[in-house]
């Protein structure tokens, strides 16, 4: 067995506002609802009191608790190295298989240790149906992220390493782990050939990989992020996100775009949100005023590839509104192709050919595809994406092959929170087949997006299929959530990183559903 290291860290979640939110008012409230039935109204940063309600316990740990993880295996040779320490804890964590070049099977096989596998795989294992090694993790990848706060670090509120944990931490022991990729998935024999020349069979199937961001999309992207000195950054990138609020506190005059481009990518409106902090930034460094912005020193363009703000009617009228109301240049239709020094040259469509943009600062959105061994096989559709029926996520061909979350061809946004609501309805659905029965739980197309307007407030866009609103808080509350908010800014900002290495990834936490119970079929 190869002895692999892991990282001893110490991890905390703390109210960080006093450095990052000028201008926030002690004085206001943060209103939260919770599916238990209870309303919770705290002082701003969630300073709760403990004494209401065992839960405002729980959640006042969110802010004041400092938890030490151990994280298992170690070498002796690995010691010396600078800034690490090392346990030996095996037993609490998933094995990390170093198997030699033989055939494995498992009930249940996952592709994919992010967000969708790690809830599906912990999710499944509490309903008490398999035993040890009965269902497999495959990954390549050392370190899990919670992504969605790549954006806060892009807008200087939280730190990128805070809100990562090595991936096999994260993993219970009773699931086998594959630290390896996948080369080829052979649907017709249920087996898959792993990249390091394993074979695992399977009864059924999971494919949660997520999508690639194709920086090779953007002619000279690659090369301008790698530049240190250049003004050209992303927030979708571990490596880069902390480059970005890096380049928005060093520029004093010039231009500011903002790019997203044509298709699918990830939270499609994480390219506005760090648009909307860097503007709140510049205003109130005095850089930016949206009532003259001709005599401001920085101008400010979004550069967007689809022709309105967000594809959602209800909350693109708003956010044009936003638009509109701050002077930001709205370049529509507009889709980044190359950077060539400083200047960004855009495709436009139907063949009125390109324009190229001067800019002092830029930020990209590149595009994103689905990865080979699902887009070369026959379990892909014409895009690439896991065929899947849009209601069970069962794979339209292959009844053993089940996906959710971004590496699905579910016709909704892709974000964290459509995974709240994927993840029971495919591990009830697969717990039915498994029994000879017909699937029954469908998926209505839930997403989420927390939309970050400003500091200290969040438009909180909630939608199913056919970009229908479904709003939590309007329902329960009667507000309207394309209002920008600081209880959602909250929720956006501490809530969700907490709650989601707490509950979200061990297959516990279901979104506006609250606490996922077993799945029972």
């Amino acid at each position: 067995m190869t002895e692999v290291p892991y990282i001893l860290r110490s991890s905390r979640v703390e109210d960080d506002t006093d450095n990052n939110e000028p201008g926030v008012s002690g004085a206001e409230v943060v209103a939260f609802y919770f599916p238990i039935s209870i309303l919770i109204v705290a002082p701003p940063h969630l300073a709760f009191s403990a004494k209401c309600n065992p839960l405002l316990s729980l959640l006042s740990n969110m802010v004041s608790s400092r938890a030490i993880t151990g994280v298992g295996g170690a070498a002796r040779r690995y010691a010396s190295m600078p800034n690490v320490r090392r346990v030996l804890k095996a037993r609490d964590f998933a094995t990390v298989s170093a198997v030699p070049s033989t055939s494995r099977s498992h009930k249940v096989v996952v592709v994919g240790g992010g967000t969708a596998g790690l809830a599906v795989s912990h999710n499944l294992l509490r309903t008490g149906r398999f035993r040890p090694d009965d269902i497999a993790v495959i990954d390549p990848a050392a370190w899990h992220h919670f992504q969605p706060g790549w954006t806060l670090v892009g807008g200087g509120l939280k730190t990128k390493t805070d809100l990562r944990r090595p991936l096999p931490e994260l993993i219970d022991p009773k699931l086998k782990f594959y630290s390896d990729s996948v080369d080829v998935i052979h649907p017709e024999a249920s087996s898959i050939h792993l990249g390091g020349g394993n074979r695992i069979s399977y009864e059924q199937l999971i494919l949660v990989p997520g999508i690639n961001a194709n920086y090779g999309s953007v002619k000279g992207l690659q090369e301008a992020l790698a530049d240190p000195h250049s003004q050209v950054s992303t927030i979708y990138s571990y490596d880069t996100c902390d480059k970005v609020f890096r380049t928005i506190k060093e520029l004093q005059n010039g231009t500011a775009i903002f790019t997203q481009p044509a298709g699918v990518i990830k939270c499609a409106g994480a390219p506005q949100k760090v648009m909307w902090m860097a503007l709140d930034h510049w205003k109130r460094a005095g850089l930016y005023s949206p009532s003259k912005p001709d005599s401001s020193a920085i101008k400010i363009s979004f550069a967007t590839g689809l022709p309105t703000m967000f594809g959602v009617p209800k909350y693109s009228a708003k956010l044009e509104e936003l638009r509109r109301e701050r002077a930001v240049e709205g370049l529509f239709q507009h889709d980044l192709i190359a950077i060539d020094g400083n200047t960004a040259i855009f495709a436009r469509p139907d063949g009125k050919g390109q324009v190229a943009k001067h800019f002092d600062l830029l930020h990209v959105a590149p595009k994103m595809n689905p990865y080979d061994f699902i887009k070369n096989s026959a379990l892909g559709n014409e895009a690439g994406y896991v065929d899947v029926d849009s209601g069970t996520t069962r794979h339209t061909k292959y009844a053993n092959v089940w996906s959710i979350g971004d590496a699905s061809s579910l016709p909704t946004s892709k974000t964290m929170a459509a995974i709240t609501s994927q993840v029971p309805v495919l591990a009830r659905n697969m717990l039915r087949s498994m029994d000879g029965k017909e699937p029954d739980a469908i998926y209505d197309g839930y997403t989420s997006c927390p939309l970050v307007t400003e500091y200290g407030k969040v438009l909180l866009a909630e939608f199913k299929y056919g970009g229908e609103p479904k709003e939590t808080f309007g329902r329960v509350l009667g507000i309207d959530q394309a209002i920008p908010r600081r209880a959602f800014y909250h929720m956006k900002k501490d809530f969700f990183p907490w709650i989601y290495y707490k509950a979200m990834v061990k297959g516990t936490w279901g979104g506006p559903t609250g606490w996922l119970p077993s799945t029972a079929a």
